[in-house]
């Protein structure tokens, strides 16, 4: 029998959660092109993304 559709969701959420802290921490030596490209794996990644964009400070990067 498979997982419930919470245990689906949860897991989503943490997968998610350990994928923003891979990225917030390569944005510190990112070049502009490589912000461009984690600016598009966010907002693939989350429907919250423009939210994080602003406040990682990105709004510019992806112009």
């Amino acid at each position: 029998m498979g997982c419930s559709e919470r245990q689906k969701e949860i897991r989503r959420r943490r997968k998610r959660r350990v994928q923003l802290g891979h990225l917030r921490g390569r944005l510190a030596k990112a070049t502009q092109s490589e912000k461009m490209e984690i600016v598009r794996k966010l907002r693939a990644m989350t429907p919250g993304s423009e939210v994080l964009i602003a406040s990682w400070k990105l709004d510019k990067a992806d112009r």
